[in-house]
């Protein structure tokens, strides 16, 4: 839990150097573009789609700025899946089922900016390459906190990789 949300569900498989391996289960995922953003979700959250149901907020929030325009995307809480989950009424949201994997996170505090990310990023490549662990696809930001929380902030870069246990 991160500021009382329910917070996506993964388990630590491995410690290593200043990275956490992960493995992520499945989880219902909204998803829309960085220029839609933050407002789009929200109002999906707030109840506008099929059912209009609210939808509890959850930590943390999945910024992939590598794709193009960059998205911005909630996980929601466990209970929904592929069967139970509200489609938006906006068209600028898109729900999908993210599959499960493994992922390796690097964390850093404050707030996120292209300078941090990049920093964590290299550092983060460089781990990866001395354990000969490739990556599948490029990382992700993840952001806990709400822009209103000045201390103890929780960020994560977040690359997918191939691992076997």
């Amino acid at each position: 839990m991160a500021q009382g949300y329910e917070t996506q569900s993964y388990e630590v498989i491995q410690n290593l150097e200043e990275g956490e391996i992960r493995f992520y289960p499945k989880v219902m995922m909204a998803k829309t573009s960085s220029q839609s953003g933050f407002s789009s979700l929200f109002k999906y959250i707030s109840g506008n789609n099929t059912k209009r149901q609210k939808i509890a907020m959850t930590t943390p929030v999945h910024m992939d700025k590598n794709k193009g325009k960059g998205t911005m995307e909630f996980v929601l809480p466990k209970k929904f899946d592929i069967e139970n989950t509200p489609l938006p009424l906006g068209s600028n949201v898109e729900l999908y089922q993210a599959e499960a994997g493994y992922f390796i996170a690097f964390k850093f505090g404050g707030y996120t900016n292209t300078k941090k990310e990049k920093m964590v990023i290299d550092k983060g490549k460089e781990v990866l390459k001395n354990n000969n662990i490739s990556y599948t696809d490029a990382p992700i930001v993840l952001v806990y906190n709400s822009p209103y929380a000045f201390f103890n902030r929780k960020n994560e870069i977040l690359f997918p990789i191939d691992f076997e246990k």
